[in-house]
């Protein structure tokens, strides 16, 4: 066949595979634009630092190009992680800054997550076929789901993981721990680390389980100098945590048992409670985490059951036969230190805290599949199979005494099951998600236009008991191109001149008149 001939052949196949994933990817964002309904006042916060550093380089507070990102004031401050901020400047960088863009951009980051476990899924077991039902799998999963289009941190700790993993996978894969090995899984256990709180805590757990890869001298010479760059690139977090001593452990105070003061044993005692409370089959199966920001409720668990089932499988499979291959040590390892991070804290099964959890469940269900499908026996000769297809056949051997085609019923019926149960999220997700008007501050933007349509200037931002509403003020007039200059946020306990206009946050005011209240937002004028 003539070479032009060929590569022609292979340009077609390139387009159709990028029209196919763009249009599943267009099909995946679907609702946007009413569901998520608002927008979240931490989403405001990070957009809104976001569109700064496009502009300015940067954020609200601080210095230029910052390590972190302070947002809030009023006793409300927080610190916001540098990856998603700076990823969605350069988005706003070339276009407008909307919410429906805001959203499409954390929902692409999830998305590819997905297509990058199918990825990882594929290389495992040598077959496509299991990628495919890896990667469809997890774009039907509602924890990955209700994590898509929200525009907080955690969005990115799935791709940030998957990342990880296939870097570990390759170095597993290359024999040994070579340089190439060191250079790509070190700066992926940077993004996990810089991308989210927890993830400072995955990325430190799993640099510690890349020792079960040390097999030989050679591979710890390696895995040592993995953890020396890895090392390297914690210095910045040193630095900035002694320039702002309180900056990154304010928040594991507020939302955390361990505190200063409190005995080691009581921490310790909490910490197994909690450690077995975030592995409810209950929340993890049937409810998902009760904060309706976080899952829709009412529209099942947070994992599909027949995923937990062939999760169940691939476990049982990688402590019988797999449990010599540091490889399945080290995504057994990464499951239960998955766990950590929510356990960690006062919030049993907090499902943005546990966001490595299922990606670590979907690995396991390789060999799960590698089971089910494989064939009555070994094809081929030792030369045609991958070490990875050997692996396989390992698995295969697992669980004996069950026949193909009882196998293949089994997967069918799991896969059914998956669809049907997929099927049913995603029908209460979008009849009952646009009803998420509280935990998304919609009532905000109605006192927000009634404020607006005042004449007076400038409007006076005030935060109270419901938090810094400022914050939705100042995004929602730099999607709508208002200076600045038209607001001003009041400082704690300050107070607005007589006759000028207020949006409020706070439970009530006094000498005042009420424009217009919706919700917990109100917007009066000071007598």
């Amino acid at each position: 066949m003539p070479i032009p001939s060929i590569l022609s052949r292979e340009r077609v196949r390139t387009l159709i595979w990028i029209a196919g994933i763009t249009l599943l990817f267009a099909v995946y964002t679907l609702g946007f634009s009413k569901n998520p309904p608002g927008f979240y006042v931490d989403e405001s916060a990070l957009a809104y630092n976001a569109y700064l550093v496009s502009r300015t380089g940067g954020g609200e507070f601080g210095p230029h190009f910052p390590l972190y990102f302070e947002v809030f004031t009023n006793g409300f401050t927080a610190y916001v992680s540098p990856t998603q901020v700076y990823l969605l400047a350069a988005v706003f960088r070339i276009f407008p800054p909307s919410i429906l863009l805001a959203r499409v951009f954390s929902a692409f980051w999830v998305f590819a997550a997905c297509l990058l476990l199918g990825l990882l899924a594929k290389r495992i077991s040598g077959q496509l076929k299991i990628g495919v039902i890896v990667a469809a799998t997890a774009l039907l999963t509602p924890w990955f789901f209700d994590l898509r289009g929200l525009v907080m941190e955690v969005h990115f700790v799935p791709l940030a993981l998957v990342l990880v993993l296939l870097a570990v996978y390759y170095a597993r894969a290359s024999g040994g721990w070579g340089w190439r090995s060191v250079v790509a899984v070190a700066p992926t256990l940077v993004l996990l680390t810089y991308c989210y709180t927890s993830g400072r805590v995955l990325g430190a757990l799993l640099a510690l389980g890349l020792l079960l890869f040390a097999t030989t001298w050679r591979r710890l010479i390696g895995i040592i100098a993995t953890w020396l760059l890895y090392g390297l690139s914690l210095i910045p977090i040193f630095l900035f945590n002694r320039e702002h001593p309180t900056a990154l452990v304010r928040r594991l105070y507020e939302i955390s048992y361990i505190r200063p003061g409190v005995p080691w044993h009581e921490i310790a005692s909490e910490f197994v409670r909690r450690y077995l409370e975030d592995q409810s089959l209950y929340a993890l199966l049937m409810t998902g985490d009760y904060h309706p920001r976080h899952h829709v409720q009412g529209s099942g668990g947070a994992l599909l059951v027949a995923t937990f089932i062939l999760a169940m499988i691939g476990l049982l499979l990688v402590f019988t036969r797999g449990w010599r291959d540091p490889w399945w040590r080290f995504v057994a390892y990464g499951l239960a230190a998955s766990i950590v991070p929510g356990a960690l804290t006062n919030e049993p099964f907090h499902q943005l805290r546990l966001m490595a959890y299922p990606v670590f469940l979907l690995v396991l269900t390789v060999p799960a599949l590698e089971w089910l499908l494989a064939p009555h026996s070994p094809k081929g000769s030792g030369q045609e199979r991958s070490r990875e297809t050997i692996a396989g056949q390992q698995f295969q051997a697992g669980i004996g005494g069950t026949s193909r085609p009882a196998r293949l019923c089994i997967l069918f019926f799991l896969l059914g099951t998956t669809a049907l149960q997929g099927a049913r999220f995603q029908v209460a997700f979008r009849r009952d998600g646009p009803k998420r008007q509280y935990e998304f501050d919609v009532p905000y933007k109605a006192v927000y236009d009634a404020a607006i349509a005042q004449p007076n200037r400038p409007i006076y931002l005030q935060d109270g008991k419901w938090g810094p509403a400022y914050m939705h003020a100042m995004w929602y007039s730099t999607i709508e191109g208002r200076p600045k200059s038209e607001f001003v946020h009041l400082p704690d306990r300050g107070k607005a001149p007589r006759g000028s206009v207020v949006i409020s946050s706070a439970e009530n005011c006094q000498n005042c008149e009420i424009i217009k209240r919706n919700g917990v937002y109100f917007v009066y004028r000071v007598k």
